[in-house]
């Protein structure tokens, strides 16, 4: 935990995951937030694979954040993934967006992530 920067866990999540992986991830989070008092759950994300299982890991690590009254951060993710965790309408509860990766992508005519329109 970081002190100077609020009460934040740290969690690296290393990959690949599988969804079998899952469920103990889940437990292993929650009992970690009950442990301590956390403001902010921090999930290190480099190296991750942008795939379901991913965002559905990420979702439930997002409950278990969300029911010790914490938020969560992702840090270090691709691209890729937080595309995937905006196509899926997760943006909101990952508190992720993907960055426009230039001046013109960051028109979004619209459409919501910074995700480039197409005409």
């Amino acid at each position: 935990m970081d002190g100077a920067a609020g009460r934040t866990l740290s969690l690296t999540i290393k990959g690949p995951l599988r969804r079998g992986d899952l469920p103990g991830l889940f437990a292993r989070t929650c009992a970690l937030l009950s442990s301590r008092d956390v403001d902010e759950l921090r999930c290190e994300l480099a190296g991750v694979r942008a795939d379901a299982v991913a965002v559905d890991a990420l979702a439930r690590l997002a409950l278990a954040a969300r029911r010790s009254g914490a938020r969560v951060r992702l840090s270090g993710a691709s691209q890729e993934l937080l595309a995937l965790v905006c196509l899926m309408g997760l943006t909101d509860v990952l508190g992720a967006e993907p960055k426009p990766r230039d001046a013109a992508a960051g028109r979004t005519a619209g459409r919501s992530c910074g995700s480039k329109g197409r005409t």
